[in-house]
């Protein structure tokens, strides 16, 4: 059971140091201890004060270290450890504070020496955390309401090429894709307010073909506007999006930062798609960073309603298992008095072939399923691709193959046949 009053986090640790030594290294870099004793650290003060380990597993051991750097005990060759470790911290230590809960679970541990790989596999926090933010306004629930979207998934694109459209020619793309019965467009994360494309003036472009379609049709398609800057910037946009209509914002997490996000939550009206563009370099070294399942929780914290996970067999390095435990991690609640669930965006060379593996693998249809070449490279044009991807679900959910399911839907036997390789 987790305690009301300490923080937990569990690490996977490579040393050539013996692993309980390491990682009472680790503890007291990240609270009470220095290198030497010194004055004032009193047996009372690290009872009350230090990190403490909860438990330690020696898994394996390796013969090379997985990064450079690190130390080893002197007149020894070197063995390499691997281990499981799980830390706490009183929360007293901290307060429930996101910023400073990661200079204490992801502070300095990454360079002590005695470690040749480290990283952070999971968090356990007090209820307090709960009670100090918001978490997501809309998640799940809300942003069906707004996309009208309700039993399958919300079904989007991203709008290509990344950057080089203006204003109208993203306006006219949006037409297309609304008139597609498109459920759900994003700005790429590289779009952001240059000097070829406006964010007011895109806006303003945007929205004008949104509303034109609510208006004519009753769908009103959701559109997370890129409006990623500094604070000020920001509010500002934000505000205009609200005030034209618009129903989602979104920004990219290690761009704006944790007081960031924090803020934008704070003050947004709209449902925030967090875009994770530059996870890579916190988790591609598999003995160094952040594990997802930790790295989530700060920002459904912090309020963000929707999060990227990949997609499976897609474009970039992340395995399928990794890529669904991603998933799963934004749907486990967080906290009985506020599970700060988040809907999982899906996507990364998406197309009617996955639809089945990733039902099959997460039991849900609460997500986001974005594609972009998986809509608009269809044969018969982005109708097409945006059918192809609904009965595909449509046949993933009732289990169906997809082979039977397409012989009388030509919208997915084309895709099919298109994104076969």
């Amino acid at each position: 059971m987790m305690s009301p009053t300490r923080i937990e986090a569990d690490y996977l640790i490579e040393t050539a140091f013996d692993p309980r030594k390491a990682a009472e290294a680790m503890a007291g870099e990240q609270s009470s201890g220095t290198f030497v004793p010194i004055p004032g650290e009193t047996p009372e003060l690290k009872e009350r004060s230090a990190a403490r380990i909860e438990s330690l597993e020696v898994i394996e051991e390796v013969d090379e270290p997985s990064l450079p750097g690190a130390g080893h005990p002197r007149g020894q060759g070197p063995t390499y450890r691997r281990a499981r470790v799980t830390l706490s911290w009183p929360l007293d230590n901290i307060g429930p504070s996101l910023p400073n809960l990661v200079a204490t679970v992801a502070g300095n541990l990454f360079e002590l020496k005695q470690f040749s790989g480290l990283r952070l596999l999971d968090m356990r926090l007090p209820s307090a955390f709960a009670q100090s933010y918001l978490g997501p306004k809309f998640g799940i629930a809300g942003t069906r309401r707004l996309a009208g979207i309700e039993g399958r998934p919300i079904i989007g694109t991203i709008v290509k090429p990344s950057v080089g459209f203006g204003p109208d020619e993203t306006a006219a793309l949006t037409r297309t894709l609304c008139e597609a019965g498109i459920d759900f467009i994003k700005d790429d994360e590289l779009q952001s307010d240059g000097p070829l494309c406006p964010f007011d003036e895109r806006v303003r472009a945007v929205m004008r073909v949104i509303n034109e379609h609510a208006d004519r049709t009753g769908k009103k398609v959701m559109f997370a506007f890129n409006l990623t800057g500094d604070l000020d910037q920001m509010r500002r946009r934000h505000d205009l999006v609200r005030d034209l209509g618009g129903t989602c914002v979104m920004a990219s997490l290690n761009s704006v930062g944790l007081v960031g996000m924090i803020e934008l939550a704070r003050f947004t009206e709209l449902p925030i798609h967090a875009h994770r563009n530059g996870w890579g370099y916190l988790s591609r070294c598999p003995m160094l960073g952040w594990s997802y399942v930790a790295w989530q929780k700060i920002w459904r914290l912090a309020g963000a309603d929707h999060m990227h996970v990949n997609g499976l067999s897609n474009k970039f390095c992340e395995s399928d298992e990794s890529v669904i435990a991603s998933a799963r991690a934004c749907l486990t609640p967080m906290f009985d008095e506020k599970p700060c669930i988040v809907m999982p965006v899906f996507s990364s060379g998406q197309s009617a072939k996955q639809a089945p593996g990733t039902f099959a693998a997460l039991g849900t249809t609460d997500l986001i399923f974005a594609a972009g070449g998986g809509i608009m490279a269809h044969p018969d044009g982005p109708a097409a691709g945006v059918a192809s991807l609904c009965e595909a679900w449509e046949a993933a959910t009732a289990r169906i193959p997809l082979a039977e399911y397409a012989k009388e839907r030509p919208a997915l036997a084309k895709a099919l046949e298109t994104y076969a390789a």
